[in-house]
Formats: C-alpha cells, sequence, structure tokens
C-alpha cells in the first residue's frame, strides 16, 4: 500500500519536473526567437563598375552607422560579397569586434531563416533591390522601392516576437540628394548651432543658420 502511494508520489514528481523543463524550454525558445535587425543598402559607391569600393561619401555615410548603431549591442553583421557592400559594413563589425558574415543575394530566404533561428541582434548590408525584398521575407514591410540612382540613407529596423513583427523606415547620415518632396531642406538647418554642436552639423555634411 505505501510502496504503491510512494510510486504514485514519484511519478507525479518526474511529471512536475518534466513540466517545468518543457516550460523552461519554451522560455527560452521564445527568447531565442527575439529578433532586432538593422537592414541597410551599401553606402555611395565610387563609380558604376561592376564591382567598385565606396566613395568618399561612402565611406562617411559607413562611419555614421557605426555610430548610429553603436549602442545597439549588435551580435551579427552580415553583407553580401560586394566591396561595397563588406566596406559599408566592416565599422560596424569592426567596432563590436564581430567577422562578417557573407550571404548569398539570390537566396535571401536561407538569411531569413538562419536569423529567425538564431535570434538576437544583427545587421543586413545589401542592394536596393534584396534589402527591401529581405525586409518581406522577414515579413516586414518593404514601403516604396529604394530609388537606385540617390537613395542611400533609407534604414529598416524590423523587431520580430511571437507576437509579430514591426516595421520602422528611418534615415540616417547625409540627406540623400534628393530628399521626400514633405521636407524642405531649410528644415534641416539648426539656428545659433556653435560649438561641439556645431562640428556633429559639419561632419554630417549640414549647415547652420548663421
Amino acid at each position: 500500500m505505501h510502496k504503491a502511494s510512494n510510486m504514485k508520489k514519484f511519478a507525479s514528481f518526474r511529471y512536475l519536473i518534466l513540466f517545468m523543463g518543457l516550460v523552461l524550454i519554451a522560455c527560452q525558445s521564445t527568447a531565442q526567437e527575439a529578433l532586432t535587425v538593422f537592414l541597410v543598402r551599401h553606402a555611395e559607391k565610387v563609380d558604376h563598375s561592376k564591382d567598385p569600393d565606396l566613395s568618399p561619401e561612402g565611406y562617411l555615410r559607413a562611419e555614421a552607422l557605426a555610430y548610429i548603431l553603436s549602442d545597439a549591442e549588435i551580435e551579427g553583421v552580415h553583407s553580401t560579397n560586394y566591396i561595397r557592400t563588406r566596406e559599408t559594413a566592416s565599422p560596424v563589425a569592426d567596432y563590436f569586434k564581430l567577422e562578417t558574415e557573407l550571404y548569398n543575394p539570390m537566396d535571401l530566404p536561407a538569411l531569413a531563416r538562419k536569423l529567425k533561428s538564431q535570434g538576437g541582434r544583427h545587421l543586413v548590408v545589401g542592394h536596393s533591390n534584396t534589402t527591401p525584398a529581405m525586409v518581406e521575407f522577414l515579413g516586414g514591410e518593404a514601403g516604396p522601392p529604394v530609388a537606385d540612382e540617390w537613395e542611400y540613407d533609407r534604414l529598416y529596423i524590423l523587431t520580430i516576437t511571437q507576437e509579430g513583427v514591426q516595421t520602422l523606415r528611418l534615415r540616417y547620415g547625409k540627406p540623400s540628394s534628393s530628399l521626400p518632396s514633405k521636407i524642405k531642406a531649410s528644415s534641416l538647418l539648426v539656428p545659433q548651432t556653435t560649438g561641439s554642436a556645431l562640428k556633429s552639423l559639419q561632419t554630417l555634411g549640414l549647415s547652420a543658420r548663421p
């Protein structure tokens, strides 16, 4: 009688341990699936050759990207195997002491699956056509096509959780040569700017009102 009772208690205890283990695994899986991805097109290139370097403006934009992501705790940097994309990714990878991982732009679903399985925070550098496509493969909203000739300042931030995907589109670095029609160039000028703030504006390629 006591032996049967002890067996039942032991079985109940084993089920409790098993249940707690499954709960723990589920919690860990949820945490691993939480994913933030920053996506950009490569910065300005020096010319229209097959595999060009970045231009001086492009190098400045790559540095600006590293600056704005300096507090983002990036865990992975991903780039296509082109000079302009690798050079755009390089300052971020260097800052976080990471190796840039190369991906195949012809197989974006593979990268999407990899990022979702890893979770964490990642930078993905691509091209004017692959970057919006990658956003969509991750479940985000790409918005209008990237203007191939001049648009280098679009930054996507995708937050992917169990609840769904949130897409945020921002601009970074020096504004592209063609601004959205609703933004006036004068709105980028800051009145009475001096000292370090003025130096920061000059670094970004902006000017302050006299």
